[in-house]
């Protein structure tokens, strides 16, 4: 899909997140999962700064995303949340968290859709089937998606999907590679027809 992007605002502290209007798209995920790598993927562009040290994005980053670059207002709002679970950050991280992540995704009105990002790669995580928890706890819509699945062959994908899903009691994880873009086509359907977005849009 073609988007037109524009760098909005980072935050570290709610009074600085920007006033609720489009529809947002949280990213989140564990340090070094790919998330940034991935976004960019995404987006067909690098905006998102990628890292070989983990724990680089620690600030709320809130990125525009328009299909016509003439459209006064976004169509998308994507939110480049800070990793987590790092052994050399997650104190640090855990310390953030209430400041102004968990304010963010308990009471963001124009927060419609959080993707939780796995490594298809390793097993599963605890801190991972923490978040998820967390925010079916409050109620908020769920895309898991597992990232690097170029990296495995199709049988040892679909054993590390089953494994992901019966240790996170998720029903679907949807495989992704931002080196080979797939499953991106699909990531982007999830975005756009998640509820209170743009309504089901087709994707270009």
């Amino acid at each position: 899909m073609k988007v037109h992007t524009r760098f909005l605002k980072s935050a570290a502290a709610p009074e600085h997140f920007p006033p609720p209007g489009a529809p947002e798209v949280a990213f989140l995920g564990r340090s070094n999962v790919g998330k940034s790598s991935l976004i960019n993927a995404l987006l067909g562009q690098r905006i998102a700064h990628v890292s070989s040290t983990p724990g680089r994005t620690r600030t709320i980053n809130f990125i525009e995303l328009r299909q016509k670059p003439e459209s006064l207002e976004p169509d998308l709002i994507l939110a480049d949340l800070p990793g987590y679970g790092y052994a050399k950050i997650s104190k640090q991280i855990s310390a953030e968290w209430p400041k102004f992540i968990e304010p963010y995704l308990s009471e963001r009105e124009s927060l419609r859709l959080c993707v939780c990002l796995v490594d298809a790669n390793v097993p599963p995580q605890e801190s991972d089937r923490q978040l998820i928890d967390w925010l079916q706890h409050h109620n908020r819509e769920l895309l898991v998606a597992a990232t690097k699945a170029d990296r495995l062959s199709s049988n040892q994908l679909n054993k590390s999907l089953a494994q992901l899903r019966r240790e996170h009691e998720v029903e679907q994880i949807l495989p992704v590679s931002a080196k080979t873009a797939s499953g991106l086509g699909e990531l982007w359907r999830s975005m756009l027809t998640a509820e209170g977005t743009t309504g089901g849009r087709a994707v270009e």
